[in-house]
């Protein structure tokens, strides 16, 4: 069972994430908070397997919750309005592991829950598309990643398993696994979201 706080001040959304996770049979909803400060009082008694988290609490800048949260060594799904690729990065930057936004389908919530759990990386489509298509040229550092390095890492940015890329590429899963280590070595990224983030700001998701 996976343990989810939802860090929201605004009841109507807060509770609306609330009934859509708890309908889930594999997630369960352990607490909710208004507040950064209330949400992590409550994650130290509760211990949550991730945290569901506002990027606009009233008590807290937009990105102090992330980054607090990430201390405690929680898994975050940054939950918010906002999809400006400056927000997007620093979020993830800051430690979090997914970036939803509202208004997004249940199936997506709960798909950014699990994911992360697993210790995978989660953006919303619209997100990862963004990224991608905003790209169009590249910032001298295209030669930071080899070509199929940069095809492995749309893929992924795509929202693309290690098992699906496998599949859309031809290649075994093992190589893809080899290729996205060489990728997180060459961007000093810790995982799938930031290398994603890192690679867009960098120019390097164009396939010019």
């Amino acid at each position: 069972m996976i343990r989810v706080l939802v860090v929201e001040d605004h009841p109507i959304v807060r509770e609306g994430v609330m009934t859509v996770l708890e309908r889930e049979r594999d997630i369960k909803v352990v607490g909710a908070a208004e507040t950064a400060r209330e949400g992590l009082r409550l994650a130290a008694t509760l211990r949550p397997d991730v945290v569901l988290l506002d990027l606009k609490l009233p008590d807290a800048d937009a990105f102090d919750g992330v980054a607090s949260f990430a201390r405690e060594g929680r898994s975050i799904v940054v939950f918010t309005a906002y999809d400006s690729d400056e927000d997007v990065f620093r979020a993830i930057r800051g430690g979090a592991r997914g970036y939803l936004l509202k208004g997004s389908p249940a199936v997506d919530i709960a798909q950014a829950v699990r994911q992360t759990h697993a210790g995978e990386s989660y953006l919303s489509p619209r997100i990862a598309a963004k990224l991608v298509k905003g790209v169009t040229e590249p910032r001298g550092r295209a030669g930071l990643l080899s070509g199929r390095e940069r095809g492995v890492l749309r893929l992924v940015a795509a929202g693309q398993s290690n098992r699906q890329i496998a599949e859309t590429l031809k290649i075994s899963e093992r190589t893809v696994k080899f290729h996205v280590t060489a990728i997180f070595n060459k961007l000093g990224a810790d995982n799938r979201a930031q290398a994603v983030a890192i690679a867009a700001e960098r120019g390097l998701l164009s396939d010019r």
